[in-house]
Formats: structure tokens, sequence, C-alpha cells
């Protein structure tokens, strides 16, 4: 549909004829006083001043720009590429493309690991028969993505991450606490001292804490300490405020596995982040109804060319008033 924008062209003339309606720039008019003089036809200079030719070409130039723009003017003209995801081991890389037979295609490195997002943006820069490789580390999106193009994925797919969390409980019942994490899949490294690697500290005494300890997120079982969460507001049921020392959550002691169950999922959910999946390697066929992005660099040139043509105009439009 941005192609019809193209129709649009012969609004050109309409800068061609204003232009010349302005020629005008001597007219004649009978007077009353002079009807003794002898008769002598009316005059009309047309005068082409080359600031006004200027100005009709950077007007011109103007809305050629903007219909390109609002039509999604990309050329196509890249050929077969293998796009790299960065920190992808060079070894590996040499034998995948060789083993794809990409051997002789323009190697393109990502500018992030999100390869999939980085080329629907620039889709349209390739031909219709081009075919693409993305190799590397990637990270499998929720849906599987649809291209114009055939693209082949080559994943150096890692082992799934299993980060340590270094807990401190801070509690008389310290014992409960640590049950509830040592259930878990021992990823969870539990102390009675808080330190500075600790992601999550439990706190379950009435006094206060040392004003210099931090902590990303803190299990409040007694607020006591904390007047910050008389004021704090509240999700799923639980007060959460956020203060100096870090955030604060006020929850309560799981007293059966259900309540322990609900307090983990809940911290899974609203403080831990996500594991990224690592995608498979596959061939994404190509699926000619798939959408398309607007283009990459041409469409920033456009906009650049854009910005300097209206500036050139207003001060070109300036001087010819003068």
């Amino acid at each position: 549909m941005n192609n019809l924008w193209w129709t649009a062209l012969p609004v050109l003339l309409l800068p061609l004829w204003w232009h010349r309606q302005k020629r005008e720039r001597v007219k004649a008019a009978p007077l009353a006083t002079a009807r003794f003089l002898p008769r002598a036809d009316p005059q009309q200079l047309r005068v082409w001043r080359w600031t006004d030719r200027l100005l009709l070409l950077v007007r011109c130039l103007l809305l050629v720009a903007l219909i390109a723009l609002l039509a999604g003017l990309t050329l196509a003209w890249r050929g077969d590429s293998v796009l790299v995801v960065p920190g992808t081991d060079a070894a590996w890389l040499a034998n995948q493309v060789a083993d794809a037979g990409y051997t002789g295609a323009r190697r393109i490195d990502l500018p992030d690991g999100d390869a999939f997002g980085w080329l629907a943006a620039h889709e349209r820069e390739w031909k219709a028969g081009a075919r693409l490789l993305v190799a590397g580390k990637l990270a499998m999106p929720a849906v599987q993505p649809r291209f114009r193009h055939r693209v082949e994925l080559r994943s150096a797919a890692p082992e799934f991450p299993h980060p340590d969390h270094h807990i401190a409980v801070v509690s008389k019942d310290a014992a409960a606490w640590r049950a509830l994490f040592g259930a878990l899949d021992g990823r969870y490294l539990v102390s009675d001292t808080p330190s500075a690697r600790s992601e999550l500290i439990v706190w379950d005494l009435p006094d206060a804490p040392p004003a210099s300890l931090r902590a990303p997120l803190w299990w409040i079982a007694d607020e006591s300490a904390f007047p910050e969460l008389r004021n704090g507001r509240s999700v799923d049921g639980m007060r959460y405020a956020d203060s100096a020392r870090g955030r604060l959550w006020r929850v309560a002691p799981p007293t059966d596995a259900d309540a322990a169950r609900a307090l983990f999922d809940t911290w899974q959910r609203l403080h831990l982040a996500p594991l990224a999946f690592p995608a498979p390697s596959m061939v994404l066929p190509a699926a000619p109804s798939a959408p398309i992005g607007p283009g990459g660099g041409l469409r920033a040139q456009l906009l650049m060319a854009l910005a300097a043509l209206f500036a050139a105009e207003r001060l070109l439009a300036h001087a010819s008033r003068r």
C-alpha cells in the first residue's frame, strides 16, 4: 500500500505553476488623467531570478523526498549474507558457513544479540532471491519469526544458565527459611550474614539493620524496623516500598507448601528476569505475506535530507521576499 504514494508525484506541478504565476513584475493600467497622451500597450516583464529558480528546485526536491519517505523507498541491493551475532566463535562460524554453503556470502556483524529484530527492520534491503544465514547464540522469541526471505539459523545454543542467588536470612527462625530455599533446586546459597553479594535479605527481627547495608530486595517479616512500609503500595496482597536500602516487601513467613510456593512464584514473576530460551538450529521458510519493516539506512538518510531541504526552503523563501 505504501507504493500508492508515488501516484502523488503530479503534485510537483503545483510549485511550477505557482512560481510561473509570480513572474509578472510590471503591470500597466489606464489612467483618466492621461487620456490626451498617446495610447500605449501594457508591458509585462517576466524575470527569472536565480533565487527563484533555486527555490523552485528545492521545493520540488522537498516534495519528492517526502513522497519517497511515505512510499517507503528502499533499494534492494544486498545478496546472500551471513548475519553474525556478537560473541560468536570464529572457528565454529567458519565451519557453519562452509557446511551451509555460504562461503562467498557477505558477512554482516550485528550490533547486538537481537538478530530477528534487526533482520525484520532491514529485510527490505535484500533482493528477492537472496539467501540469509544467521549464526551465533540466538534467543528464541515467544512466537516463531516470519520473514519474506528464506532464513537459515545455525545456533550455537549454550547450556541453560544456572546463576547462583546469594540469600541472607536474619531471623529468629532461620531454620524455617532455610528449609524454604533448600526445597528448591540448589541454586540458592543461604547464609546468616548479609554481604555485598546478597541479592535477597530476609529480615525477621524488630531491630533495624545497619544503615550501610544494601540489597536489591528485602523480605520483611517484622516491619517495626522499617517505617517506609506503613505507607507502602499493595500488589497481589503484598505491600512494598522503595527505600535507600533497596526494595522492601512485607511478607509473612510461609506456614505450608502452598504459601511457600505462592511466595516463590511472586518473587520469580515480579523481581527476577525470565531466562532466555536458546533458539535451535532450523530453517525458516519464506513467508510472502509476512510483514516487512520500513527499511534501515536509506530511511534515515531520507529523514536527514528532508530536514535539510526544509531548512534550505525556508531560507530561500525569506531571501526571495527581500
